[in-house]
């Protein structure tokens, strides 16, 4: 069963941002907000905006209005394909890169959802006076009952990394104004060692260089557990912060 798990996960496409793949198999609760939700009615309200590391464009695309000037962008080439194919047909410009590479004061609205790095300065510098900055981030020591499973216990500061308070500070030094946030910690579970394989081949900071090979004793001890105990059991953090610019 273990082999045939695992191959099976391994071998499955990670394109893309939909983890649709995992019903049945892994749960993770959602944040109380909505972001999809709260993204889509500021998004209706706006006239230029902009989403990073849009991914292959799925939660843009579940935004029932878009504003007459639309952009995203995405750095990784199987998600660009995805993105375009997704969002030009609705009017987006997708712009493959890893930079903000538009003039300054163009934007109400710039939006991320889980990005990697957070450019306050480019995105201060890209919104116009009064325009705003939202996004859902990963918080500190996000699903690392997992991470720390393979990796070891880690450092205080690598497990209190991407804390809101920091975001605030770093969002402050840009120039930004915090108008809202949100932090919550979310009950996350794995019911087998393929759902496990799969999470960590598409998240790929999780357990930085993963591959089944190197990983593969792990992998069966983890698998024994779940097995013996159940579910894996892990921790999600999110928080949701929204900056405006003066």
């Amino acid at each position: 069963m273990f082999d045939e798990l695992v191959a099976e996960a391994d071998a499955v496409s990670v394109d893309g941002w939909d983890f649709s793949w995992l019903d049945g198999r892994a749960t993770e609760a959602r944040p109380s907000w909505g972001y999809q939700r709260l993204l889509g009615e500021r998004l209706a309200r706006v006239e230029a905006a902009l989403d990073l590391e849009t991914g292959g464009g799925e939660v843009l695309d579940g935004c029932p209005s878009l504003p007459p000037l639309m952009a995203a962008t995405e750095s990784w080439p199987p998600n660009v394909a995805k993105a375009s194919a997704r969002l030009r047909p609705r009017g987006v410009v997708v712009v493959a890169t890893e930079d903000i590479p538009f003039g300054d004061d163009v934007f109400d609205l710039v939006s991320s959802r889980h990005p990697v790095t957070t450019w306050w300065a480019e995105i201060a510098r890209v919104l116009r006076p009064g325009g705003a900055y939202f996004s859902q981030q990963v918080g500190p020591a996000s699903v690392f009952e997992l991470v720390e499973f393979f990796l070891g216990q880690q450092p205080e500061d690598v497990r209190n990394g991407r804390h809101p308070d920091q975001a605030v500070k770093d969002a402050s030094a840009a120039g930004l104004d915090v108008v809202d946030l949100r932090f919550e910690s979310l009950r996350t579970e794995f019911a087998d060692i393929g759902a496990v394989v799969y999470f960590l081949r598409k998240v790929i900071w999780m357990v930085p260089g993963f591959t089944v090979e190197q990983y593969r004793d792990k992998l069966r001890e983890l698998h024994e557990k779940i097995e013996r105990e159940g579910p894996f059991v892990a921790h999600t953090t999110r928080f949701l912060i929204e900056a405006r610019k003066p």
